[in-house]
């Protein structure tokens, strides 16, 4: 990173981008603004043409959608680019209370200058795989929510029908589709058709057993709800093949690209599946942009907060300022391998026997599966008891 003599901050909007190119933080190259076009990414190629490309820099903050674009066409133009988080970049604000785009610019570069020598090697991380598997957890957030809604008005419309039967089997929803309550059920009639062997998963309830169920119900009638209930079967029928769907476009990405390795290192851990697996992936990214185990932790969020002031020192909770979608597939991670993992299992138990409470327990578990699976990804290496043993004596600081 020595040889870079041309540090260039990009702030940037959803209709343009402002640029400061610095050669040290007290000078200034050139100022300038563009328009988030075409001819506006030419002009700023064309701005840059005057330096040596190896000489230059470029960094701009993760602005969610809007740098993209940008950060693909510079980084397929062979400029180096990175993208830092806008935490990273506040440190380096003014005491002024003045912020402009031209401002921010020049603190981006200023930030580019002061870390150039902590930079990762790689500025990207798989953003279409990314995009994938999150549109996948808000689908499956979205899941979660027309359940609970489904629950809800079940307890009215028909109560008695959760405790005897799972309400999620294909032939019980094609069911309440079509007779959505108890009292919709009392005067129905064929009932036999929706439990015939051809119609989705077999259920122990039958069309006689669910008619005396309905006929000693305590649901009253309820016209809207019942309509209500309709659509949101239908909402959650729409949203599973909409999941099925994700699944194989994850499928189809993974074996088109190099990262299936990753993914046969990381499910040799018992307990790891291949979509949590790819979820874990598409956040990390390329596993060496971080030097140390330590550095991942700190983008996952999970790094304790620490307030210092002379002889003082505590110890806060953790920072959460990382990646908040890493955080939640690591949580859900370390809680499949407590149950299926023999080796992280006994880890959890010592911890609880040391008298930490349950979320602290698994805290330390996470901890542990983050210096495991980024030794296992490093070292392109599987999973095997004698090795998490030995990696568990070591420190893990790999260049």
């Amino acid at each position: 990173m020595s040889t870079f003599s041309v540090f260039v901050g990009i702030d940037v909007s959803k209709d343009k981008f402002n640029v400061c190119a610095i050669s040290n933080p007290n000078s200034i190259i050139f100022e300038s603004s563009f328009d988030m076009s075409q001819q506006g990414f030419s002009s700023f190629a064309n701005k840059l043409s005057s330096f040596p490309k190896q000489s230059i820099i470029i960094a701009m903050e993760s602005t969610g959608c809007y740098h993209l674009n940008l950060l693909v066409f510079l980084s397929s133009n062979d400029f180096a680019c990175v993208v830092f988080n806008p935490l990273t970049v506040k440190n380096f604000a003014s005491l002024r209370k003045t912020k402009t785009d031209k401002i921010d610019a020049l603190i981006i570069a200023t930030a580019l200058f002061y870390l150039q020598h902590q930079l990762p090697s790689s500025a990207f991380v798989n953003s279409e795989l990314r995009d994938i598997v999150r549109a996948r957890e808000n689908i499956i957030y979205r899941i979660a929510k027309v359940k609970d809604n489904i629950e809800k008005l079940l307890n009215v419309l028909f109560p008695e029908l959760e405790r005897v039967t799972n309400i999620y089997s294909d032939t019980i929803l094609n069911l309440l589709s079509h007779f959505p309550s108890a009292k919709a059920i009392q005067k129905a009639r064929n009932l036999d058709v929706f439990f015939s062997k051809d119609r989705g998963r077999s259920t122990k309830l039958n069309a006689q057993k669910l008619k005396e169920l309905a006929n000693n119900s305590i649901a009253q009638y309820w016209p809207m709800k019942e309509k209500i209930l309709v659509q949101n079967i239908k909402e959650l029928q729409f949203l599973q093949q909409q999941l099925e769907e994700y699944d194989k476009m994850m499928k189809e990405y993974c074996e088109c690209s190099a990262i299936n390795l990753d993914i046969e290192i990381l499910t040799s851990i018992p307990g790891i599946g291949e979509n949590s697996a790819m979820h874990f992936l598409a956040e990390v990214g390329d596993i060496s942009r971080f030097s140390t185990h330590k550095k991942l932790i700190a983008y996952c969020g999970l790094d304790p907060s620490i307030a210092q002031s002379g002889k003082s020192k505590v110890e806060g909770h953790i920072s959460k300022r990382g990646n908040a979608h890493l955080r939640r597939i690591l949580w859900l991670i370390a809680v499949s391998v407590v149950i299926h993992n023999e080796y992280f299992r006994k880890y959890y138990e010592r911890k609880r026997q040391q008298g930490l409470p349950y979320k602290k327990a698994m805290m330390s578990v996470v901890h542990k599966l983050i210096r495991t699976m980024y030794a296992m990804l490093k070292k392109k290496e599987k999973f095997n008891i004698d090795y998490a043993i030995s990696q568990s004596r070591q420190k893990f600081n790999f260049a």
